[in-house]
């Protein structure tokens, strides 16, 4: 918790913002304000506005109602042109996405300059621009070398160069969406340490995230979005995690607690496994998964875990070593093949390999049981049956749309991962494997994935819970391995270990560096 620049003026206003898609009301009568060198937290439910509401701060859409006021000639607020992201940016609003929105094959320093400089200038001004740079490292505490490829670089320093784009322009407004979904406990400090000391030089920030702790800890004022409209706009010292939750879904939270488990025999065993190539080559992989066990895979994005859910899926055909599940080889497994042998898989993108979003609710449901005779005869789909059964597994995941014939696509996250949820863990599999299976969701959709996902485990299935929120993997895991890179760490008991030394272990530092 930091304390609020209370007699500091406003450099931004959201005011009365109202935005329908048809007959939903994403926005309705939202007004939001942000003072110089405050920090804003903005909490929701997945579905509650949040990101609509920032795409018509930054240009990207237009409200129906309303309008933004952004802090003019020092202090005058002003009208931002709508639909306008170059106004936006020229007003001093910068944005930086989850997913980062850099070239990946130019320096960081051309990244930086992309869109700063007419396409008419005879050369690009880079001594002039390196020396601004030099004094906003120096300044922030940011610092990247500025000469290397993006593409070298960690996840930590490519946030790093998103954030030097805004201040390169001279934001006064920083919005940061889920700033520290992909960072490690020790990269997050450094983050929201880096924040701070930007909001005592006067920069307005707000975030997003639904990592209550961190917004706790790092926010002057907290305001929250429950069904498009704002429900709460307070001061941080006058919340708690609890309430917050209660605030963003409506109603209380029960938290998920693991009990201790009886773990059986090894169920999924890999040896010696090596796929892929590049940075997301596997490298001599040992691992076992017992029954009864959640096993969790702890790494920083990019080091293999790709790569080793799509080898553990028969997506991915391994180069060397064996994989056995129970007394079944697997060396030359297809996905369809380890679907049929009871592996469930919860993708790591749900939208691009989780649901076909043109198609039904019902019709995603049944997709990896299409040939079982219950949603087909002769080779006809029995879509009446489909249907029924959709509308039970709607019911009883609590998947909200308008019907089981809406198309997928129209869903939010958390409900398209409640599709999946159903449509997997619904067949009792042997195995399942979850990877990331909460990012992006909301604190009521995460506890409903974790209960789901520690009843699997209670009926001993094994599952392999692939994560980069180490909070989510201290809770659910029995035991945790570490990704650095293709290689894998031993698995050791959750008991044995803390946030310090696995965020440690994620950098690569060995257990030796990390005691």
């Amino acid at each position: 918790m930091v304390h609020s620049p209370s007699d500091a003026p406003l450099v931004l206003k959201l005011d009365g913002i109202t935005k329908r898609f048809g007959a939903l009301t994403a926005n309705g009568d939202v007004t939001l304000e942000l003072k110089q060198g405050e920090i804003l937290a903005l909490l929701g439910e997945n579905g509650a506005g949040k990101t609509t509401l920032m795409n018509i701060l930054f240009g990207h859409y237009v409200a129906d109602e309303g309008n933004v006021l952004v802090a003019r000639d020092g202090q005058r607020l002003a009208e931002l042109e709508p639909g306008s992201p170059h106004a936006a940016l020229e007003a001093g609003i910068g944005m930086v996405h989850q997913h980062f929105t850099l070239a990946e094959n130019l320096s960081a320093l051309d990244n930086i300059l992309l869109g700063t400089e007419a396409l008419s200038a005879l050369k690009s001004a880079r001594a002039p621009a390196q020396k601004k740079l030099a004094e906003l490292m120096a300044r922030s505490g940011l610092a990247v070398n500025l000469d290397m490829r993006v593409s070298q670089l960690s996840v930590g320093e490519k946030q790093r160069i998103e954030i030097l784009k805004a201040l390169y322009r001279d934001a006064r407004v920083l919005v940061l969406d889920e700033p520290t979904a992909v960072l490690t406990p020790q990269e997050s400090e450094t983050l929201f340490a880096t924040l701070k000391k930007l909001s005592a030089e006067g920069l307005g920030i707000i975030f997003i995230s639904h990592k209550l702790a961190e917004v706790i800890a790092s926010s002057h004022r907290i305001a929250v979005l429950r069904g498009g409209r704002k429900v709460a706009d307070l001061p941080t010292e006058a919340c708690d995690q609890r309430q917050l939750a209660e605030l963003m879904v409506g109603h209380e939270i029960t938290e998920t607690v693991r009990e201790p488990g009886h773990a059986g025999e090894p169920l999924f065993v890999m040896t010696g496994v090596s796929a892929g190539h590049g940075r997301e080559a596997l490298h001599d992989i040992y691992m076992d998964l017992k029954s009864g066990e959640i096993l969790g895979i702890a790494g920083v994005s990019g080091n293999g875990q790709t790569m080793l859910a799509r080898v553990i899926s028969g997506l991915e055909t391994p180069a060397q070593g064996t994989m056995t599940l129970g007394n079944r080889n697997l060396d030359h497994a297809s996905a369809r093949m380890m679907i049929d042998i009871g592996l469930a898989r919860i993708p790591e993108d749900r939208h691009h390999d989780g649901i076909v979003g043109a198609m039904s609710v019902s019709e995603n449901l049944a997709i990896e049981a299409i040939r079982k005779p219950e949603n087909q005869q002769y080779g006809l789909l029995r879509f009446s049956a489909m249907r029924e059964r959709a509308r039970k597994l709607i019911k009883a995941y609590d998947i909200r749309c308008q019907s089981e014939d809406s198309p997928a696509r129209l869903l939010s996250g958390g409900n398209i991962q409640k599709i999946v949820l159903a449509r997997t863990l619904e067949t009792e599999p042997k195995v399942v494997l979850a990877a990331q299976p909460s990012r992006g969701l909301d604190v009521g959709a995460t506890s409903d994935v974790h209960k789901r996902l520690l009843a699997a485990r209670g009926r001993g299935a094994g599952v392999i819970l692939i994560s980069e929120d180490l909070d989510e993997l201290m809770r659910l895991s029995d035991r945790i391995a570490v990704i650095h890179r293709g290689h894998l760490s031993a698995a050791e008991p959750t008991e044995t270990l803390d946030r310090g030394t696995l965020g440690l272990r994620m950098a690569g530092h060995s257990g030796k560096d990390a005691a």
